[in-house]
């Protein structure tokens, strides 16, 4: 509205156009001009004025209906088209119905211009209550679904929230209702793989296609009945239940004469070089796929036990705390609790990655057998390190230290606080590593993930709204029309792997001093439009 000296609903409507992506707004205002930028939005600008401006009570002729009605019961809009209210109202009411409200254009032949919000609301209030207040939920709506700063909450059931981020896309977000997610895929927090990797694997895990693939590597077809039949003995005369006999080595149909040797009327030498082969790689696949996925749900497992560990490890504090020592300070407990679980989270999803990263799924093509070699050595070197001072930090906090003498719980003190620093250290590194060495070097990039924070995900904080009323108007017209930002902080019970102490929260402005943040807007509340800071 400043920059282009605009008034509200034009700023608005160029908004919408441009999917509330400011920085291509100015890109095209700089690169077509001012005229070309308003005209692809719809906005006219042109005032039109006319010499001798029809009494109130004169009857004007509508271009719609083509009827005689009085000035005063019709309406203007900035492209300087005129038509009757009822007219006017009817074309609005079917925009409405039709999910247009973001853009209803004028209703003369060949107009492209965006009637004015107000006059849609005022019109359409006045005889459809219920869908002006529809077309202000798509309005907001429209700032939600259109801006790809903006989505709402994944939860379920859904806690009505929409969270904002200020600089990257490829962030990890905790909402306000608790749930941590992808800002990108939506899906739950899985850096460090990227969000094609991870909706690969979950669908991968969540899928019958490595059981179909033990099947395959496992058991026979029967020849007759067709279901797999998995031998149990030396023998390879095989028995269905359905009663057919048939041969374990080729599968082909016999009788049941036979000797340890042969079997009567059968022969079946010939090596087939495609049938093995591809058994073989089967076998092979699945393997790999079991190596990984242990290993993951290891961790995930692991993950769920010790997020547990919170109740039984403050009672020790407490314990203690009451003892008479030197130490009274243990915050270095919980500090090393909070990095235990965004570790292990971090050491959890990087199995997946690897599966990926070095299998042949994704990126055959972009590395030779000997470079994926390497690069596979450099990163489970690292992920070998972080595994270890994992397990030892777990260990150390599920030490009974509350029984312990003074000096030996100095000793954990210390062991925890340079363990939690080391497997902090080494998860930057991970990333680091993945980002610049793995990732970076691909020629595709389509695979970003989330960077890493050491304080773990961010979470939003809430805007506060402020709620006015319009001097001449009698109903009341809510507008979310400021907000302040504040920190957040370590929750009282870690989630996912635990939500941020940084200053990571959004502000209603633009510019802002931090880290990367996100607010939430609850749009249970009757909010009517979008934030005009944006407009």
């Amino acid at each position: 509205m400043d920059l282009l000296f605009l008034r509200e609903h034009h700023a608005r409507t160029l908004l919408i156009h441009y999917r509330w992506d400011v920085e291509k707004l100015f890109a095209v205002l700089v690169e077509k001009g001012k005229p070309c930028l308003f005209s692809e939005a719809g906005v006219t600008l042109v005032e039109h004025e006319d010499l001798d401006p029809p009494l109130p009570n004169s009857p004007v002729m509508c271009a719609i209906c083509i009827e005689d009605v009085p000035s005063v019961d019709t309406t203007k809009m900035d492209c300087g088209h005129c038509f009757c209210n009822s007219c006017w109202t009817e074309h609005f009411v079917v925009k409405i119905n039709e999910g247009q409200s973001k853009r209803i254009r004028c209703m003369a032949h060949k107009c492209n211009a965006i009637c004015d919000e107000s006059v849609v609301r005022n019109l359409v209030s006045k005889r459809h209550p219920h869908l002006a207040e529809k077309f202000d939920r798509f309005l907001l709506e429209s700032y939600i679904e259109d801006n790809k700063r903006v989505k709402w909450c994944p939860s379920t059931p859904h806690c009505g929230n929409a969270i904002r981020v200020e600089d990257d896309e490829f962030c990890e977000i905790e909402c306000t209702c608790g749930l941590q997610f992808c800002f990108s895929c939506l899906s739950q927090a899985h850096s460090p793989c990227s969000c094609l990797m991870w909706e690969l694997w979950a669908k991968k895990c969540r899928d019958e296609s490595e059981t179909v693939n033990w099947i395959t590597v496992h058991t026979k077809p029967c020849p007759k009945c067709h279901k797999p039949v998995e031998k149990n003995g030396g023998c390879n005369l095989v028995s269905c239940i359905c009663g057919q006999a048939f041969c374990w080595l080729c599968g082909g149909a016999t009788g049941r004469d036979h000797t340890w040797s042969s079997i009567a009327g059968h022969s079946c030498g010939r090596y087939k070089e495609d049938k093995e082969q591809n058994a073989e790689r089967a076998k092979r696949d699945l393997y790999r796929y079991m190596h990984y996925h242990n290993r993951y749900k290891a961790h995930t497992d692991s993950f769920k036990l010790e997020s547990n560990l919170k109740e039984s490890i403050q009672k020790k504090v407490a314990v203690s705390e009451e003892k008479d020592s030197r130490l009274r300070d243990f915050s270095w407990v919980n500090n090393g609790l909070s990095r235990l679980f965004r570790s292990r989270r971090v050491l959890s999803y990087s199995y997946p990655f690897a599966f990926y990263m070095f299998g042949e799924e994704l990126f055959k093509d972009e590395m030779t057998k000997e470079e994926r070699e390497i690069k596979q050595h450099l990163f489970e070197d690292q992920q070998q390190q972080l595994e270890e001072n994992v397990e030892k930090l777990s260990k150390f906090l599920e030490a009974p230290f509350d029984d312990y003498k003074e000096n030996e719980v100095m000793d954990i003190r210390m062991q925890v606080i340079n363990l939690s620093a080391i497997t902090d250290t080494l998860c930057q590194k991970m990333y680091d590593c993945i980002e610049s060495d793995l990732l970076g070097s691909l020629q595709l990039g389509i695979h970003n993930i989330a960077p890493y924070k050491s304080k773990g995900i961010e979470k939003a904080s809430e805007l506060t709204v402020c709620w006015v009323n319009k001097a001449n108007n009698a109903d009341k017209d809510p507008r979310l029309h400021c907000g302040t930002s504040g920190g957040s902080t370590e929750p009282e019970q870690p989630s996912g792997s635990g939500s941020s102490d940084e200053s990571g929260c959004s502000s209603r402005k633009r510019a802002r001093k931090g880290a990367l943040g996100g607010g939430f807007f609850d749009l249970n509340l009757p909010a009517e439009v979008i934030d005009k800071s944006d407009s």
